[in-house]
C-alpha cells in the first residue's frame, strides 16, 4: 500500500456500498443517507439481490434520477457476501464504505472514516487498517441500545487480537473490542479488501465476521470514531434465524478449524454454540445440560466466558421484549 502523500488532501472518489434485498421499506432512506453525505465526490453502487417486493423498480427509478448511482441486479438470490464482492469488483473509489438497505449514517460519515483512517495511517505506519462506527440500534418496541466502535478508545485492537476475540471471545487487557465489526458500518481502503480476498460467499451469515478474522490474521488494525455516526433499526429476518445463525456460526468455526485447534479453542467454541442455539431456540434446559456438560470439561473457560457475556445478554434481551 502506497504512503499518504499530499494528494490525499484533494478530494478523492469515496465508493459506498449499498446490498439490498426486500427492502421496499427502508431502501430510500438508506439511499437518502447515503447520497445525503458531504463527501464532495461519491459513486454509490448498490447491488439488489434478486429482490421480489419491488425494490429493484424503486433503485432503477433512483438511479435514473440520479449519475451517483449504478445499479447491478442479480437474477437470482446470492446472499450478501456475493453482494458485497459485486461491489469491491464494480468500485472505483479509493476507498470503500458499506450501507446496509435499513440503516441511516450520519452525513459526516465518510469524510471522518477517512480522516481518521489517514491519520491513523500517519501515526501507526500500519498499512491494513478497518474503520467502523459507533451508534445506536433502535428496535421495534422503542429500546434504543447504544454502542462505541471497535478501536474507539486505547488499546485499538489488532492483529490475531481480533481473531481470537471474534472466533474464541478471548479478551487481551486493556483493548478496547467495542461493538464489533459489522460491514454495515466499515470502511477501508480498496487494497485492504482486495488484501484479505472479499467475502466468503459460503457464508450465508458470518461473513462480516470472517472478514475481519482474516484480516485480524493479515495483521490488521481495527479502529473507530467514538462519536455516534450510525442508526440501526433492527429486524428479524429469515437470515437471523436461530438455525441459520447456529449453522453460520458453525460453519465459521469449522473454516478456522486449524487456528482455532492450534489455539486449544476449537471444541469448546463448537461446545459453545450448542449452548447459544438451544437458548436462542427457547430450548433453556437443554441449553442449561449443554452448559453444564461445558463446564465439566472447561470449567475456568466456561464461567469466564459466561460471567462476562451472558448476563449482558440476558439484560439485553429482557430490554428489547419489554
Amino acid at each position: 500500500m502506497t504512503a499518504t502523500s499530499p494528494a490525499e488532501a484533494l478530494p478523492a472518489l469515496i465508493t459506498i456500498g449499498l446490498t439490498c434485498y426486500n427492502a421496499a421499506a427502508t431502501i430510500e432512506r438508506a439511499l437518502d443517507s447515503a447520497l445525503a453525505q458531504d463527501w464532495p465526490l461519491i459513486e454509490v453502487v448498490v447491488v439488489d439481490d434478486a429482490s421480489s417486493d419491488g425494490s429493484a423498480d424503486i433503485l432503477a427509478r433512483r438511479a435514473a434520477a440520479d449519475g451517483r448511482i449504478r445499479l447491478i441486479r442479480h437474477a437470482e438470490n446470492q446472499g450478501c457476501a456475493a453482494a458485497r464482492n459485486a461491489i469491491l469488483s464494480a468500485a472505483k473509489g479509493a476507498f470503500i464504505a458499506f450501507f446496509d438497505d435499513d440503516d441511516v449514517s450520519a452525513p459526516q460519515r465518510l469524510r471522518r472514516q477517512r480522516a481518521l483512517i489517514l491519520d491513523y495511517e500517519r501515526e501507526s505506519g500500519a498499512a491494513l487498517i478497518a474503520c467502523h462506527l459507533s451508534g445506536q440500534r433502535i428496535y421495534a418496541n422503542g429500546y434504543v441500545m447504544t454502542f462505541q466502535a471497535i478501536g474507539a478508545r486505547p488499546r485499538v485492537p489488532r492483529g490475531e487480537e481480533v481473531s481470537d476475540y471474534l472466533l474464541s471471545f478471548d479478551r487481551r487487557p486493556g483493548v478496547f473490542y467495542g461493538g464489533g465489526t459489522p460491514t454495515a458500518s466499515l470502511m477501508a481502503r480498496a487494497e485492504v479488501f482486495s488484501a484479505v480476498g472479499g467475502f466468503d460467499k459460503g457464508l450465508r451469515r458470518q461473513e462480516d465476521v470472517d472478514f475481519a478474522v482474516r484480516l485480524g490474521r493479515l495483521g490488521g488494525h481495527f479502529i473507530g470514531p467514538a462519536e455516534p455516526l450510525l442508526t440501526q433499526y433492527a429486524s428479524e429476518g429469515v437470515d437471523k434465524a436461530a438455525r441459520v445463525e447456529h449453522d453460520s456460526f458453525q460453519a465459521l468455526l469449522i473454516k478456522h478449524r486449524d487456528y482455532l485447534v492450534a489455539k486449544g479453542r476449537f471444541h469448546y467454541m463448537m461446545g459453545w454454540s450448542r449452548v447459544r442455539f438451544r437458548h436462542f431456540n427457547g430450548q433453556d434446559g437443554r441449553a442449561a445440560l449443554a452448559l453444564i456438560g461445558l463446564f465439566a470439561r472447561y470449567p475456568l473457560r466456561t464461567a469466564r466466558h459466561f460471567v462476562l457475556s451472558a448476563s449482558r445478554r440476558f439484560q439485553h434481551e429482557r430490554s428489547i421484549r419489554a
